[in-house]
């Protein structure tokens, strides 16, 4: 320990241009891991922060929302499937909307008050008690969302009144209310007055107690013709545009962890050479081979550490700088499990420069006339 100190204290601009690599690095795997969980949020917060364990699509809509529909007897087969505890409708649709003044789309949800479907995420107010009620999405609150306000739906202005607000709970990136299905059904008739019937795009499902979501909703794929049946999370991840974006941003991961791993391989390697003699003068004065390698791989450890809790500072500057409308979060369990991911990599990418140190000959100091030898 005292050895790597030593040397980190002689060379700081070394280490340090290594630390600061190490920390931008790491910096820019943290933002974008962020970004994308704030912008999958953005297109699958509703249906992730619902409450409902199994969601049940038409088998025609390949997983899309918006092209589902249920007919009633589908409803009804649904209930009857062993392990259901509860199902019901569960109606989304996009509308246009009057809020703050201004007219903009925003997506409506509409599920049975008390029952599978509601949102989880309330930080404010309090979810719909009756019809006319909603709950919007938190990030949306200034721009005429907020508790107490008035949305109209049009044409036919058709009012919600705001009760509560939910972090990470929009959906396709626009505005998102939580409604009783009765008020979505209303909405939805004002919007098209020559419609006959609203039916629910999706039905909602609790499982019963004990009961395996996935297990339930593989059992409600094969006893009920034509639906599909998703846990909450496959739901999630089946979303139009998730797998996109996930395949996206992955790229651009995978191309900074390998970049992490050659700077911290390299950097050691090329260190390890310059001083080579150094350290085959510690061996022939007794330094064994596993002191020189626990000291290379403290300066491994405290650089990575280093690097990710600078990167943890410009990830919280980050956050602060962001704007309302796209929030980012310096979460400390993504920069926990990242940084440990990164130390880790970087002790691997060392594994040359630790072989090369423990591969010295203490012998060839005497054969050295650079280091000292009589040859």
């Amino acid at each position: 320990m005292r050895l790597a100190l030593a040397e980190i204290r002689r060379a700081k601009l070394r280490f340090g241009l290594l630390t600061g690599a190490v920390a931008l690095l790491v910096f820019l795997i943290l933002f974008q891991q962020t970004l994308a969980s704030t912008l999958l949020g953005f297109f699958t917060g509703a249906i992730e922060n619902q409450s409902a364990e199994v969601l049940v699509f038409d088998e025609d809509a390949r997983r899309n929302v918006e092209g589902s529909v249920i007919s009633p007897g589908e409803m009804e087969a649904v209930a009857g499937v062993e392990g259901v505890r509860r199902a019901a409708p569960l109606g989304e649709g996009t509308f246009t909307v009057d809020a703050g003044g201004e007219l903009r789309d925003a997506v409506l949800f509409g599920y049975s008050l008390g029952g599978p479907g509601a949102p989880t995420a309330v930080s404010e107010g309090r979810l719909p008690a009756a019809d006319g009620e909603a709950v919007a999405s938190s990030v949306d609150a200034d721009d005429g969302f907020g508790i107490g306000d008035v949305v109209e739906v049009v044409p036919g202005r058709y009012r919600l009144r705001v009760v509560g607000l939910a972090e990470g709970s929009r959906f396709s990136v626009l505005p998102t209310l939580f409604v009783s299905y009765p008020t979505f059904e209303a909405a939805s008739l004002t919007a098209n007055p020559d419609a006959e019937a609203v039916l629910p795009s999706l039905i909602a499902v609790d499982a019963e107690p004990g009961v395996d979501a996935v297990g339930l909703a593989a059992d409600i794929t094969a006893s009920v013709e034509g639906v599909e049946a998703l846990d909450r999370a496959t739901a999630v991840q089946s979303l139009p545009g998730v797998a996109a974006v996930n395949s996206s941003f992955g790229v651009v991961l995978l191309l900074a962890f390998v970049t992490v791993v050659l700077v911290t391989g390299f950097f050691f390697l090329i260190l390890t050479v310059q001083k080579a003699q150094a350290l085959t003068l510690l061996r022939a004065i007794g330094a064994s081979g596993g002191y020189l390698v626990r000291n290379l791989a403290i300066q491994v450890t405290l650089v990575t550490i280093g690097g990710v809790g600078l990167a943890a500072v410009l990830l919280a500057i980050a956050a602060a700088a962001s704007s309302r409308d796209f929030p980012i979060e310096a979460e400390p369990r993504l920069i926990v499990t990242t940084g440990l991911a990164v130390l880790v990599l970087a002790l691997a990418a060392s594994i040359g420069a630790i072989r090369r140190v423990s591969r010295i000959d203490p012998a060839s100091a005497t054969t050295r006339p650079a280091g000292g030898g009589l040859a």
